[in-house]
């Protein structure tokens, strides 16, 4: 009989998912020789190989793809009675995984934490920051248990709260400060830059613009909003920006700020977890103090 263990099981899942044994260990917080020992152990035990060992990477064997997809289903599930176990008390403590995108993140991440740190103080919060489909498959894994995003993400598997509502601005170079502001159908004609494929904050921007994505585009994108004001700020082009990001991305980089006449382009921010989740109704707890804590206050 195998005498299979839930940390081989998170172990195994871990390399999985990194790939590479040394952020596999860095993740679990264990040396790197002590996990390949369990993954060994693993292999062992079942009597088949689970990795194909690269010089740089690790690869999983169709046996190893597999397992893993019942290995995620397995510690979902244990995730799952703890968070039932959780959701009894009276109020939320312990572990909070939240994943965030980037064009959120600098802007409302200190508040959100500042905030649940007051209401929540046995709350220990572990913060993802990735890209919206990144955050909905993890929230799908039950590798995090809430996230802040664009909505919507039309996702039947996840609850979905509003949170806050924000315009976008048009950044230019300091020179057109004070000229007429262009349309939509004017920026078409413009160097309109934008972040590189994978940001919802993209597509949002280019559907404004009614641009399709698939226009070639070299030297336009950029892999973050900081690099974007800046290649502005050098006269490379215009951009479009969340208001929540103006203070700080504007703040030593000399460009011009103007808002777009009606119908002037903006976006939702909400919070999403899993329907699934035990935690839902301290989840839509949480939310309401996400949402006092980034709404300002000329809004409350």
């Amino acid at each position: 009989m195998m005498n299979l263990t839930f940390k081989q099981l998170r172990y195994f899942e871990a390399l999985a998912h990194h790939a590479h044994f040394g952020r596999a260990a860095a993740a679990c917080s264990i040396s790197q020789p002590a996990l390949s020992v369990q993954i060994k152990e693993l292999e062992q035990q079942l009597n088949a190989i689970l990795f194909e060992r690269g010089a740089r990477q690790v690869r999983l064997t169709v046996f190893g793809e597999a397992l893993a997809l019942r290995v995620r289903d397995i510690l979902r599930s244990v995730d799952e009675l703890e968070d039932l176990a959780r959701a009894s008390r009276d109020r939320l403590v312990g572990r909070l995984r939240i994943g965030i995108i980037p064009t959120i993140a600098p802007y409302l991440l200190p508040a959100i934490i500042k905030e649940l740190s007051r209401t929540h103080p046995g709350l220990d919060i572990h913060v993802r920051e990735t890209l919206t489909q990144k955050l909905i498959q993890e929230l799908t894994d039950g590798r995090i248990d809430a996230a802040v995003v664009a909505l919507p993400v039309s996702e039947p598997s996840l609850n979905e709260v509003q949170l806050l509502s924000e315009k976008f601005v048009l950044v230019r170079p300091a020179t057109d400060a004070g000229k007429p502001v262009p349309d939509r159908a004017a920026l078409q004609e413009m160097k309109l830059l934008l972040l590189e494929e994978g940001h919802c904050f993209r597509d949002q921007a280019l559907s404004f613009c009614n641009i399709r994505s698939a226009q070639p585009r070299e030297g336009l994108d950029a892999s973050s909003l900081t690099t974007l004001v800046q290649m502005v700020g050098a006269g490379m082009g215009v951009t479009l920006l969340p208001e929540m990001a103006v203070e700080v991305e504007t703040r030593s980089t000399e460009v011009a700020i103007a808002s777009f006449k009606d119908p002037q382009p903006s976006r939702t921010i909400g919070m999403i977890w899993r329907n699934t989740n035990p935690l839902g109704r301290e989840l839509l707890r949480i939310s309401d103090v996400v949402r006092e804590a980034i709404n300002p206050p000329r809004s409350r």
